[in-house]
């Protein structure tokens, strides 16, 4: 299982489980997916302890920015097996997309809350936009997206975009289609052509890129930078948003979160800066709480604050 690697908010973030230079990612890849299909889960979540505890003790950097965040989620200085819980909820979610990504739903037990909001936006057949973050498994909303018959196409920049499908094909290549790269010159044509479908497309709202607009909102107490681009794409399409975020809950027990967190309206017409930091701001204030109810699924291993 590859560590969270220690990463700047002004760096592109590269998923959690491509943090390692390519190649022994991949190399790591293809043992878990031989674990997970060949011993079955329960004995391969068993052989995440040891490999938590390797990591806990080594990655010095990211175990601190790990105490630092759950520091403020508790409410109480973090100590060290709280860092191990952190850890090992990671690599607990890591190991079941390797299950979701085969297609194996029904080994998990998954409560979806607010399924009506994503029914009544898609209702008219024009999609829409949701923010996610890097907390618990996105792979748990996309599967949950396929069970109630619709489809959740993930918007990353292109270099994580290429890993990402190289990860799909080495596991499941009927899904790499549900990954659409940013950065290129038809990028936002695919972004629209997927909406027109009917589909939903899915942005993590978390993480800062170089170059990138951002907004400081409130966050734990803390001004920290949200990225301006996923809801910028939203009004550029004129598509609502919502917040989707999938939280595991130990054993094999997942939820589902959908929220509203901007109409049509308040997307359309307003002024950009104030439409695009009221949106954040609500973002941010919905992200804080489920940290604080689910502090061990935010999967932030650098100084978010900095």
């Amino acid at each position: 299982m590859v560590p969270p690697a220690d990463s700047e908010v002004s760096r592109p973030q590269a998923p959690e489980w491509m943090a390692a230079p390519e190649r022994s990612t991949m190399l790591a890849l293809r043992s878990i997916t031989w674990i997970a299909l060949a011993l079955g889960r329960p004995l391969a979540r068993l052989m995440l302890y040891p490999i938590t505890l390797y990591f806990v003790m080594f990655s010095i950097r990211p175990r601190a920015a790990s105490r630092q965040y759950l520091s403020k989620a508790l409410g109480r200085p973090a100590g060290m097996a709280d860092a191990f819980r952190h850890y090992h909820t990671f690599a607990g979610t890591i190991l079941d997309r390797i299950y979701l990504l085969k297609e194996q739903f029904y080994r998990f037990d998954v409560r979806i809350y607010g399924a009506e909001i994503v029914e009544d936006l898609i209702a008219g057949g024009q999609g829409c936009v949701l923010l996610g973050a890097h907390m618990g498994s996105f792979e748990i909303i996309r599967s949950a997206g396929r069970a109630h018959g619709f489809k959740v196409s993930m918007v990353m920049y292109e270099g994580n975009a290429r890993k990402i499908r190289k990860l799909l094909e080495a596991i499941n290549p009927a899904l790499h289609m549900e990954v659409i790269g940013l950065g290129s010159v038809d990028s936002m044509l695919k972004v629209e052509a997927a909406l027109e479908r009917g589909e939903i497309v899915g942005l993590l709202a978390d993480r800062s890129i170089q170059g990138g607009g951002t907004v400081s909102c409130p966050f734990f107490g803390e001004p920290a930078a949200f990225p301006v681009g996923p809801v910028r794409i939203a009004a550029m399409l004129k598509r609502p948003v919502a917040l989707m975020l999938g939280i595991y809950r130990g054993g094999n027990r997942y939820e589902v979160h959908f929220e509203r967190l901007a109409e049509l309206d308040e997307i359309v017409g307003r002024d950009r800066d104030s439409m695009t930091r009221h949106v954040l701001q609500r973002y941010a204030e919905r992200l804080e709480h489920y940290c604080r109810i689910a502090p061990y699924n935010w999967f932030n291993f650098y100084d978010f604050w900095r």
